[in-house]
């Protein structure tokens, strides 16, 4: 494993992007004017570094220094600087590697900012190098984003590689970048030698079985990171090799409070070897699972250690098919056994009234079940009744379901909430809070850092 950094080639660094002939004015000035009144030092050194490189001023990242600015004004630290290339609040011109370089410029000493999220943007390879040189120098930052930047591999390898010596980056975003199988190693060989990193998500980054194995095997080791997303890895077979390797880490790691493996083709046969790592280790707090092929099969195994394990607060089966059956294994051990768990999520899995009113009735012995999420299964009356009396007795809060009853013609129906465990996973809502704690209820009961 200490090899595993090997099976890349050398990623040759980009050399500083081109100077243009000429300086297009930004849209956020006004139309008599090149660009607007200079009210901050970021700006101040945002339009200096543009003009002295003679590099177009990207309107979107003038806007937003100029907040930033404004709140380092107001003696705030610990800032973090938004740059979200899908805002639909205001027009955006999302940022290129080359206008990374300006930024990640004026950021490196800047000791105010600790957190930058450039999620959707267009930064490529030539945008990594910079956000790993940016890493090499910027001492403060402990959060960034890079989610959907069109990184590939190279610069997975780059961005990896600053971290060997990166002491101070905490949170880590790489989601949607398709780093595929010789980025992960860089990532996994990475994670032998860094000490400082917490939450890592490489979620739809089109990983293979070898990086995941990996994965797997320097987390048997590693005592830092405390949540992996590793969703949607590209995997081949039906062995189910990769859940055998994660279950191996679980049993010997105790450290790791979170674990997303969404979208691995798991079936029954996987999420048993998880279970039968679950009955040996006391870290997890938040097993997501969901998008798989677990039927009722696999509830039996669940079922059966949730009545011994402790710890498990957060599990998540979305888009699974457990159907009545294996909702009713889940709902007899939560109704007399495990007193621990705090939500679980059966969204779209084929369970029909019977199942369902099994688990509602689950919550009237249980006291420490608090979030219960249904929707996309097959309702019928008692179905609707039982929810009803629940958010009514107030046993299950409005805020802890996603789902509302109304009436009509005196018949009770449930309509939908936007309320889960992870509704903003790809996207921040255009209004409202960023961060609502009702739709984002897993990383609330189960925080590992910022909800990233």
């Amino acid at each position: 494993m200490r090899g595993g950094g090997k099976v890349a080639a050398r990623a040759k660094s980009p050399s500083p992007p081109p100077a243009p002939t000429t300086i297009p004015t930004t849209s956020w000035a006004p139309a008599d004017r090149s660009v607007p009144e200079i009210i901050g030092s970021l700006q101040e050194d945002y339009y200096n570094l543009c003009m002295e490189k003679s590099r177009k001023i990207n309107s979107f990242v003038w806007h937003l220094l100029q907040e930033v600015d404004e709140e380092i004004e107001k003696g705030l630290e610990g800032i973090t600087l938004n740059i979200p290339g899908n805002s639909r609040l205001m027009p955006v011109e999302r940022i290129t590697g080359e206008d990374f370089w300006i930024l990640s410029r004026i950021l490196k000493k800047n000791p105010y900012i600790n957190g930058l999220d450039v999620r959707y943007n267009l930064m490529s390879d030539v945008g990594a190098y910079y956000a790993a040189r940016l890493l090499q120098k910027q001492h403060k930052l402990i959060y960034l984003n890079l989610m959907f930047n069109d990184i590939g591999p190279e610069g997975g390898e780059l961005i990896a590689k600053a971290l060997h010596k990166n002491t101070t980056l905490k949170y880590l975003r790489m989601t949607g970048n398709k780093i595929e199988n010789k980025g992960g190693m860089f990532f996994a060989a990475m994670l032998q030698i860094n000490s400082s990193l917490e939450k890592l998500d490489l979620g739809d980054c089109d990983l293979g079985m070898q990086s995941v194995i990996a994965f797997a095997t320097v987390l048997t080791q590693n005592q830092t990171i405390k949540g992996i997303y590793l969703n949607r890895p590209i995997l081949y077979g039906e062995q189910e090799e990769s859940t055998v390797h994660l279950g191996h880490m679980l049993k010997e790691n105790h450290c790791l409070v979170a674990l997303h493996v969404c979208k691995h083709n798991m079936k029954n046969c996987g999420i048993k070897q998880l279970c039968d790592a679950l009955y040996l280790n006391r870290s997890l707090r938040y097993l997501d699972v969901s998008c798989n092929k677990i039927t009722r099969d696999g509830m039996v195994c669940l079922a059966d250690v949730l009545k011994s394990n402790t710890t498990l607060e957060v599990i998540d089966l979305s888009f699974n098919r457990i159907e009545d059956v294996g909702a009713k294994y889940l709902s007899e051990t939560l109704a007399s056994h495990n007193r621990s768990l705090k939500a679980l999520s059966v969204v779209n899995n084929n369970i029909k009234g019977e199942g369902l009113v099994a688990l509602s009735q689950s919550m009237k012995t249980n006291p420490i079940l608090s979030n219960v999420y249904i929707w996309g299964n097959k309702f019928d009356e008692a179905t609707c009744v039982a929810y009803s009396d629940l958010i009514q007795t107030g046993r299950l809060k409005p805020d802890n379901t996603d789902v509302e009853p109304f009436v009509v013609d005196g018949h009770v129906y449930l309509a939908e909430v936007s309320n889960g465990l992870k509704k903003h996973y790809y996207w921040r809502p255009t209004y409202g809070e960023v961060c609502s704690q009702s739709s984002n209820a897993g990383s609330i009961l189960v925080p590992v850092g910022p909800d990233l």
